[in-house]
């Protein structure tokens, strides 16, 4: 894409009922060693997997063990992680995207504090190298 002159604009549904610490982790360092850090809207790492009606994955019985009578009013069947800890860990990231964007904080430094929260270390040296004017985006980060 970068030989072709395109920017990237990933979207991810990031926190799915499969989704473990390791691999979200791993989407982590994938961004960092692809540098596109500062290619992804903060939201796009705290996106929560939604299972309307009709929706095929409830014909899956380790779905149908996790998810909570239809909601009506959100439209969209509630699930619990196997792993209560990665729905702490989504709320938490949630709430402090919701803080930074407040803050007006850049993407390179909401990664930073997601790293911090999800990996429970210090972020790689040089991570967000690339300067932000050189990587467009969009005004609503919600796109996906």
């Amino acid at each position: 894409m970068r030989q072709a002159g395109l920017t990237l604009a990933p979207t991810f549904v990031t926190f799915t009922p499969w989704t473990t610490r390791a691999a979200y982790r791993e989407l982590l360092e994938l961004l960092i060693e692809l540098e596109l850090v500062k290619h992804v809207a903060p939201i796009q790492l705290a996106i929560r997997l939604l299972i309307p009606a009709g929706s095929r994955l409830l014909e899956l019985r380790d779905i149908r063990e996790i998810v909570e009578p239809f909601d009506a009013n959100a439209l969209v069947y509630p699930w619990k992680h196997p792993d209560p800890g990665m729905d702490a860990l989504c709320a938490e990231l949630q709430k402090l995207i919701r803080a930074e964007d407040r803050r007006k904080s850049t993407r390179a430094q909401v990664f930073r504090r997601i790293w911090e929260m999800a990996v429970e270390a210090a972020v790689p040296d040089n991570f967000d190298l690339m300067p932000r004017a050189a990587i467009p985006y969009l005004n609503e980060p919600w796109y996906c």
